[in-house]
């Protein structure tokens, strides 16, 4: 199967309202190249076993997004086309180009890998992709993980808010429930903290990454990964439901939710980008939950609920 890399380059600025537009046309999942944050990210010392020489400073970031080349391609690419333009006209001083190419899958499931570097996330979570070497501390938990085509190495803002979350919240024996598991980070790093998890996505690919990322992490007793729709193949209650999706699916989730959180549970609500948090926020009072903690990062937004 062939796919569609878009790529557009865009004003720093524009960066998240760009990246919400790929995901509003059903792409699963985008790659953002920001040369400010890397930098940031070397100077900080999270990538701390290579040397990646000097970052300049562009102002511009490049979001790439991958769609299917089947019969709904033509009619995503003219949707993000017509927002493109939008964008255009509400913030005509930010540059907008757009380029596209056809990848194979093949191409596209290890081309990314020059950028997946060992990342340490809260205390003790050490993200480590199975092709790099690490030194280990004592103290850390490692999540051993290779996406292939599955979303979600760990090192997006929206899982990192994630991790950091399951790290103060998860205790052993917990119920978890991971709803869009992707790559499958979050249910092994609630797995590794001692929780029993069940993952759910609906994209098979998913799936199959996730038992692979799960034997890799030697957490099978601990993990059971299902394909369906998102909370309906779930039987009983969790202590601790996790979405790391995006807003309208979240608020999708939110009515089901009665049925599989505990009443003394908790829910943890990432993917949300800034601008969509206040909705969901009120969706989430209309369900009956109270948000309890908002934790905001490079622009993504967490949102920590209980039942009222």
């Amino acid at each position: 199967m062939n796919w569609r890399e878009v790529a557009v380059t865009v004003s720093s600025e524009g960066e998240e309202a760009v990246a919400d537009l790929f995901y509003q046309i059903g792409c699963p999942g985008v790659s953002v190249e920001d040369p400010e944050l890397l930098r940031n990210y070397i100077e900080s010392g999270i990538w701390d076993y290579h040397s990646f020489g000097e970052v300049d400073l562009t102002g511009t970031s490049i979001i790439k997004g991958y769609l299917c080349e089947d019969d709904y391609l033509s009619r995503r690419m003219t949707q993000l086309d017509e927002s493109l333009r939008e964008l255009v006209k509400q913030f005509p001083e930010w540059v907008i180009q757009v380029k596209g190419i056809t990848v194979k899958e093949e191409d596209w499931a290890t081309a990314w890998k020059a950028y997946f570097k060992p990342t340490r996330v809260g205390n003790h979570f050490l993200i480590k992709p199975t092709w790099e070497d690490v030194n280990p501390r004592s103290e850390d938990v490692i999540l051993e993980l290779d996406p292939g085509m599955a979303f979600g190495t760990g090192t997006h803002a929206t899982t990192v808010l994630c991790l950091e979350e399951l790290e103060e919240i998860v205790k052993p024996g917990m119920r978890v429930f991971d709803l869009g598991t992707g790559s499958g980070i979050l249910a092994i790093a609630a797995a590794k903290l001692g929780a029993e998890v069940e993952a759910v996505d609906l994209d098979p690919v998913a799936i199959r990454v996730t038992q692979e990322n799960i034997d890799l992490n030697h957490v099978s007793a601990r993990i059971s990964a299902k394909l369906g729709d998102l909370g309906s193949v779930l039987q009983g209650q969790a202590d601790l439901v996790v979405a790391n999706i995006i807003a309208d699916v979240i608020l999708m989730l939110l009515p089901d939710l009665k049925r599989i959180l505990k009443a003394n549970g908790e829910f943890l609500a990432s993917g949300i980008i800034e601008n969509r948090a206040e909705d969901v926020e009120i969706g989430m009072r209309e369900a009956g939950l109270e948000v309890i903690e908002k934790k905001e990062n490079s622009g993504w937004v967490l949102l920590r609920a209980r039942w009222k």
